[in-house]
């Protein structure tokens, strides 16, 4: 958890897309449920509806999955 008691997504690269971040964190099982998410709207990417499986998705992001939220923090290696 980030410090306002977000639990946090860790990532090793500088940016992720999100259909595969909704798939890492489990919100998503496939890729085609991502995508269903998506196109539903309720997705949100630091308060603003995110509709591309492709957004890019970095570091210090919130994201809202359906009431699940996180954020996203960089793997210490």
């Amino acid at each position: 958890m980030i410090g306002d008691g977000i639990p946090g997504i860790e990532i090793r690269d500088e940016a992720i897309t999100l259909g595969q971040l909704l798939k890492l964190h489990g919100v998503a099982g496939t890729g085609a449920e991502a995508k269903d998410m998506l196109a539903a709207g309720v997705v949100t990417v630091n308060d603003v509806v995110e509709t591309r499986r492709g957004a890019k998705i970095r570091p210090g992001d919130i994201v809202d999955a359906a009431g699940e939220v996180f954020s996203v923090v960089t793997r210490a290696d």
